[in-house]
């Protein structure tokens, strides 16, 4: 039987969500009724997720709590993502409480946990055999441990003609390592796929126009996510598209921009144009905020 390509190959985290949506005013010092759910999530492997619910063959590469591994491999693979989780003996699998206001924006109070220490042996060359690209979670490259990992496995993909593309991810996580580094440490990435806020961080530009003008004397594609407004996606060529958000009811905006990521890369990595690129993330981003967590639903 003929091994399907691998067309996509994604490394980030992998997450114990608690979704937390409060059904009320948040009462401090007492109790506040609350809707509570636990939903495997976690940057990169949402992504993965939403990569295969698109039938886009897909591989994730991440490592968990030893004790919740599994579970977190038969979620994955559950889904139809190929799936290379490592185990980590001493260390739990990351946790993010995902706060969730009334007009579906969510706050993060993040330990990453294992994801910490995702390395070199978790990522060997081989991950990238049938490859179509490289999609790195941003949240690797802000500790020194990932990143010596991810800079490695990168370097190798741009060695062998792998096109890579990243998401940056977290305002907090750039504004800790400043943008001239990420900048530096993704040198060479077909695609960066920033939200507004990481966007004016990385290039000190205010409006999308010249946030994507700044990002592509660095990037050849820029897909800037822009919430309620849409997205703007423009290549080096002189191209810019702007697409429309989709009318919506904002559930919850967990995993929207893991979505918006998914949306992209499958038509691009089958060699679809800017516009259908642009017009499936955004109708992915939005089939995520009408819904609960970070990953698409099988039911």
């Amino acid at each position: 039987m003929t091994r399907p390509l691998v067309v996509v190959v994604v490394v980030g985290d992998v997450i114990n969500d608690i979704i937390l949506r409060p059904q009320g005013p948040i009462d401090v010092g007492t109790d506040t009724p609350s809707r509570i759910e636990l939903s495997p999530g976690g940057s990169g492997a949402n992504q993965a997720a939403w990569l295969a619910a698109l039938h886009t063959p897909v591989r994730f590469a991440g490592r968990a709590g030893a004790s919740d591994a599994a579970h977190h491999r038969a979620v994955l693979e559950q889904l139809g993502v190929d799936t290379w989780l490592a185990s980590d003996q001493d260390v739990a699998t990351g946790t993010i409480v995902v706060l969730v206001s009334p007009d579906g924006e969510r706050s993060m109070f993040t330990d990453r946990g294992a994801n910490r220490n995702l390395g070199a042996a978790d990522l060997p060359e081989r991950v990238l055999e049938d490859a179509a690209l490289l999609h790195l979670s941003g949240y690797q490259l802000f500790e020194p441990g990932t990143r010596s990992a991810l800079r490695s496995l990168w370097a190798t993909a741009l060695s062998t003609g792998v096109p890579t593309s990243v998401d940056p991810a977290s305002v907090a996580g750039l504004r800790a390592v400043g943008r001239q580094s990420f900048l530096e440490w993704t040198s060479g990435a077909r695609i960066v796929f920033p939200n507004l806020d990481e966007g004016r961080l990385l290039t000190g530009r205010d409006e999308p126009d010249a946030i994507v003008s700044a990002l592509l004397e660095r990037y050849p594609v820029v897909a800037l996510k822009l919430g309620s407004a849409g997205a703007l996606v423009a290549a080096a060529d002189g191209r810019r598209v702007p697409v429309a958000a989709q009318p919506a009811q904002v559930v919850d905006s967990t995993g929207a921009g893991d979505a918006f990521c998914a949306g992209f890369i499958t038509p691009w990595v089958r060699g679809g144009g800017l516009e259908e690129c642009a017009l499936e993330a955004v109708t992915t981003a939005t089939r995520a905020i009408g819904q609960v967590g970070g990953r698409p639903r099988t039911t």
